[in-house]
């Protein structure tokens, strides 16, 4: 059976062909081509780490955030800047990108059929929790736009690997064996591709909203944070927001009970980051508002002083 499984997952084409019994087989599939082997586990094992350390790469920098609140220098560890420690940073998110490129072929130990969209909303947490500060507009533009087109890139890349695998599911769970061949299958309905059962997708609205509310980062950094432009930029962060924890919850619901222990604890924890990251704005947002009313005490009281020294 697990032969069976490999052959539908791994599956890039599914040809329709004609069928006689129309009532019983309107549509008969068979898989016309399939990806080539998988890497040895040493690969997948190489990926996990590396998803593992961007995990809490990320929590780590979120936990400090409580901390740090508005500081205007870029915190890091020694010299290293925390840009290059994210999984949305120059280093990592280029590795991301080369690995979605080769992750059909990463299917044994951590297979990103299933684990890729955690990885991506990894990326999206962390371009949209930790802004770059570069010194210079020139840099943190480059900064910003190579975000940007590592995200376009990545869900792109996402989609080429989680879209033959929902489509595989479906044909799997949604059809029966007509006994033509080994992936002949039967269905009362035409396959979509990427199957309709599952809905998440790497390129969607969360991506595009998201690469949206990096440039309107950018757009600040130029004509400055005025009302406008503020009120734009929060509205779009906010809305990404909370796409992203939607499509994290989805994921949490589609994925695990399909999955193993390990997929639940990759999604628990992705979910447990996002609200995390809820707390660290309510806190620093209750920070912020504490330090404003503070500071207008301050300037009524020497007011006060002033109007009695007189």
């Amino acid at each position: 059976m697990k032969n069976i499984e490999k052959l539908f997952f791994s599956c890039t084409r599914w040809q329709v062909e004609e069928t006689i019994d129309l009532i019983n087989c309107p549509y008969h599939y068979f898989c016309d081509s399939a990806y080539r082997g998988d890497y040895p586990p040493t690969v997948d094992l190489l990926v996990l780490l590396f998803a593992v350390s961007s995990f809490f790469s990320a929590t780590a920098f979120t936990l400090w955030e409580f901390s740090l609140r508005r500081s205007r220098t870029e915190p890091g560890i020694g010299s290293i800047k925390r840009r290059h420690l994210l999984p949305s940073g120059p280093i990592a998110l280029p590795l991301v990108v080369l690995i979605f490129a080769n992750g059909q072929r990463i299917n044994t130990v951590f297979p990103l059929s299933r684990f890729g969209p955690a990885l991506l909303q990894l990326v999206y947490f962390s371009a949209l929790a930790f802004r770059n500060r570069a010194e210079t507009d020139i840099k943190y533009g480059v900064l910003e736009a190579s975000t940007v087109s590592g995200i376009l890139h990545a869900s792109l890349r996402l989609d080429s690997i989680v879209l033959p695998y929902y489509t595989g599911l479906e044909a799997l769970t949604e059809s029966y064996f007509s006994g033509v061949c080994t992936t002949c299958v039967c269905r009362r309905n035409a396959l979509a591709a990427g199957g309709s059962s599952v809905a998440y997708r790497g390129w969607s609205k969360t991506t595009v909203l998201i690469a949206t509310a990096i440039c309107s980062r950018m757009a600040c950094r130029i004509v400055g944070e005025q009302r406008p432009a503020l009120l734009i930029r929060l509205t779009l962060e906010g809305v990404s927001w909370l796409l992203i924890a939607r499509d994290s919850v989805d994921l949490m619901l589609g994925v695990v009970p399909q999955g193993s222990l390990l997929t639940t604890v990759v999604y628990a924890g992705l979910c447990v980051l996002i609200f995390l990251n809820f707390l660290r704005m309510v806190f620093n947002l209750s920070a912020s508002i504490a330090e404003k009313h503070h500071k207008k005490e301050t300037i009524v009281l020497c007011r006060n002083d002033v109007e009695m020294a007189r």
